[in-house]
């Protein structure tokens, strides 16, 4: 299997075959990541993409889901993904799944009908950031979107019954608008209707904007206290039946469970991070 640079995927895709059919992300532009500052945009070309097929093919045999890195494979051209999800079905007959990150302009440049097809072909899960609700967060941070923008790309997803899932940012708008962040993130999903959310914590980046205006005094983080009241504070404001993960590595505890089934518990194990009363992940192991 060929892959250039550092490869990144979801934790749920981690016994994936993963097929690096683009390299980097084709907006690049959000001022807290630094996934992809080292590589320039491009989509793998034909060849080169058969041939990892033909390699999972020989030796991926006991994996039975395929994750398209890297961060924007919806952007390939409609009818090369139709035919990559079709020479997956026919090559990896065992794959039950294909899923890939999205952002919502590559979303919206297909319409119900060709999101319809590709699951079909097996396209059965994407990965869409959010970040944020908040209409000034998301221009702050040069997400390329507002929320409505992001509504609309979320339920054409569900509209289609691919299953969504939708990732926040804790931190993200900064220690003044963090109430403001949370309430409006929880508006949004509430009318987007995810099948998933996974909660991360910002982590500063030396190689990013937003790490350069942390150093300079511009952007101040939440502390510790705040960052679990802009938590609960989202918890409290979310009102749909998904999954809820704050499981990654970058947070300081875990939440894994539904809404609306688990709201009471994640809220109580919230308020005994508040309290001081649970243990957290020491600052050396939190990791992106």
């Amino acid at each position: 299997m060929h892959y250039e640079g550092t490869v990144i995927r979801p934790p749920s895709e981690a016994h994936s075959i993963i097929l690096q059919v683009t390299l980097g992300c084709s907006h690049n532009r959000c001022t807290f990541c630094g996934a992809y500052r080292d590589k320039r945009f491009r989509i793998r070309n034909d060849e080169e993409i058969g041939r990892d097929i033909g390699f999972a093919g020989r030796h991926c045999r006991r994996q039975k889901t395929v994750f398209l890195a890297d961060g924007d494979a919806l952007a390939m051209p409609y009818p090369r993904l139709r035919a990559l999800c079709r020479r997956i079905r026919r090559e990896l007959p065992w794959v039950r799944r294909i899923a890939l990150y999205a952002n919502s302009r590559d979303i919206l440049r297909l319409d119900v009908e060709q999101l319809a097809e590709l699951k079909e072909l097996g396209l059965g899960r994407i990965y869409m950031g959010l970040e944020s609700g908040d209409d000034a967060t998301l221009a702050a941070i040069g997400k390329g979107a507002d929320s409505a923008t992001m509504i609309e790309a979320g339920r054409r997803v569900r509209r289609t019954g691919i299953f969504l899932s939708v990732t926040c940012l804790l931190g993200i708008a900064g220690k003044d608008r963090s109430l403001a962040h949370a309430r409006a993130t929880a508006e949004v999903l509430n009318r987007m209707q995810p099948s998933q959310v996974a909660v991360l914590t910002l982590m500063l980046l030396d190689n990013t904007e937003l790490g350069r205006q942390a150093r300079q005094g511009v952007f101040r983080m939440p502390d510790r206290t705040g960052l679990f009241r802009e938590l609960q504070t989202m918890i409290r404001g979310l009102e749909l039946r998904a999954q809820f993960q704050a499981n990654h590595a970058s947070n300081y505890f875990s939440l894994d469970g539904r809404l609306p089934r688990d709201r009471e518990r994640f809220l109580a194990t919230v308020e005994q991070a508040i309290s001081g009363a649970l243990h957290l992940t020491p600052e050396s192991q939190r990791a992106l």
